[in-house]
């Protein structure tokens, strides 16, 4: 095995330069939009200050135990998923390239959303959204209708934008790592500085706490309820970007005296620190706003682009100047968190085909923003909202979590979790051992399936048949596309030598 480990170094010759470049690429992937519109609705909307004990939990049982698992993949086998589970077993080099379509595919209608943000972030300093921020949003973003009529008509300036996007995620990444390092270096510390400013200010509001109330008013009899747990762990899945390969990425590119347990801690922590301090802001903010208009906040409060492109844009119209200089500053932070989550994206797969097919960063990074490019211009047509919102719930809800029960198994079983315990715990003082490998091999597949089945029974519906469409394309792209990767020959066979 250590001859196998060290022809995958030595094509390997990727490396961070240090440990806070590392943090703050982790940190930059797990950081993103769902952490400043998604965590606040969903701490509110499933107990308020109750939710904290499932949410912590969640993370204790499954993120860092499953985070540890990618880290000590990335960092002791050094390749990509895709090359990895086929050193495992010939015949799983689909499943690796199944995990990483989904992860390209997210990748592609993310994108179009931090394009989204880009419009009102120049809107925002004049509030060019208007009176009407909903009628906006409906007229000028996600114009067209609940079907697939409008498919062939574009929205102009989106389709600018995301190519626009797209060809900075190609320069960012088509050179080398030391790009991508200038980038997160930068831009999560002044993304945790922005949010802190919007913190501190909103609460200087008038009416903060009517929303500080409201998200942290303890519904104890809601632990009782399976769904607010199911809500928890659906949230730390997600927020932690647990399955999608990038930890295992980023991981491969630590040097060899890396801590592994000190690195997870680090970056669960500054997540989950981020998303629960974005979350006082944006309530503190909406009970500014329920006292201005007399609405309760039951009635502002919503996830999702609902909240940051409609009601935090009705909150600017009503604040008064100082919303010249919130307003920029909120869509700058979505901005940065949606970019630097969008680099990592890109970068797993990106990473898979060189190490595959032996292509350089630029020649990888162009294949992949040319497939790139034309499935995002598809969301930014009159149908691309509704076709965003099925492959969203599709993708996450359904793909996602069976591609981490994927993942928990094969490493867990098949290859044998325990071979990584020697490797993650060399340069750490957080040991593990066999409850570590307990969770991962008992614990996670149960917890994972149970939740992968309450989505499932969410996402399938089939009484519209443009639904049912629009998920069998996505399923077919997701079993074809896989399967043409894995037959296609490598540069090199003897690149992805057995794990013994």
């Amino acid at each position: 095995m250590g001859n196998s480990d060290d022809q995958i170094q030595g094509q390997q010759k990727t490396r961070w330069n240090s440990r806070f470049a590392f943090l703050m690429a982790m940190i930059g992937s797990a950081v993103g939009l769902g952490n400043i519109w998604r965590f606040n609705y969903v701490l509110y909307s499933q107990g308020g200050g109750a939710f904290l004990i499932p949410y912590i939990t969640a993370i204790i049982v499954m993120g860092l135990p499953f985070l540890i698992l990618e880290y000590g993949v990335g960092y002791h086998l050094r390749d990509s998923l895709s090359n990895i589970l086929k050193r495992i077993k010939p015949y799983l080099e689909v499943v690796g390239w199944f995990i990483l379509l989904i992860v390209f595919l997210i990748l592609t209608y993310y994108l179009v959303i931090v394009g989204w943000d880009v419009i009102y972030l120049a809107l925002s300093f004049f509030k060019g959204w208007g009176a009407d921020p909903n009628m906006f949003f409906s007229n000028n973003i996600v114009v067209g209708g609940d079907d697939l009529n409008s498919i062939t008509s574009f929205v102009l300036p989106m389709s600018l934008i995301t190519i626009l996007l797209w060809i900075v995620l190609w320069y960012t990444s088509c050179k080398s790592i030391d790009r991508i390092e200038k980038i997160v270096k930068s831009l999560i510390p002044l993304l945790f500085l922005l949010m802190a400013f919007i913190v501190f200010y909103s609460l200087t509001l008038p009416g903060h706490m009517i929303g500080l109330q409201a998200l942290f008013r303890p519904k104890w009899e809601l632990l009782s309820d399976p769904s607010i747990w199911v809500a928890a762990f659906g949230q730390v899945l997600f927020s932690l970007s647990m399955g999608l390969s990038i930890a295992i990425t980023y991981a491969s590119y630590l040097p060899d005296e890396s801590e592994i347990t000190g690195n997870v801690v680090a970056v669960a922590f500054s997540n989950s620190f981020f998303e629960l301090f974005t979350a006082i802001g944006v309530f503190s903010i909406l009970g500014y706003m329920s006292l201005q208009s007399g609405l309760p906040i039951d009635q502002l409060a919503t996830s999702g682009a609902g909240l940051s492109f409609i009601v935090f844009p009705q909150v600017f119209n009503v604040m008064g100047n100082s919303a010249y200089i919130l307003g920029p500053v909120f869509f700058l932070c979505i901005f940065f968190a949606g970019l630097t989550s969008l680099i990592s994206l890109f970068e797993t797969m990106r990473n898979a085909l060189s190490m595959k097919f032996g292509f350089t960063r630029r020649k990888s990074s162009t294949i992949l923003t040319i497939f790139g490019l034309v499935i995002s211009l598809v969301y930014t047509t009159g149908s691309g909202s509704f076709i965003l919102t099925i492959a969203d719930a599709f993708l996450n809800n359904m793909a996602l979590i069976l591609g981490v029960i994927l993942q928990a198994v094969i490493f867990g079983w098949m290859y044998g979790v325990e071979k990584l315990i020697p490797a993650i715990n060399k340069n750490s003082k957080l040991k593990v051992g066999k409850t570590w490998t307990a969770v991962i091999k008992y614990i996670l597949p149960v917890i994972l399936s149970l939740l992968w089945i309450c989505e499932v029974i969410d996402v399938i519906t089939f009484d519209d048949i443009n639904v049912l469409i629009i998920q069998i394309i996505i399923a077919a792209i997701l079993i074809i596309a896989p399967i043409v990767l894995t037959k296609l020959p490598a540069k090199d066979e003897n690149s992805t030598p057995k794990i013994d």
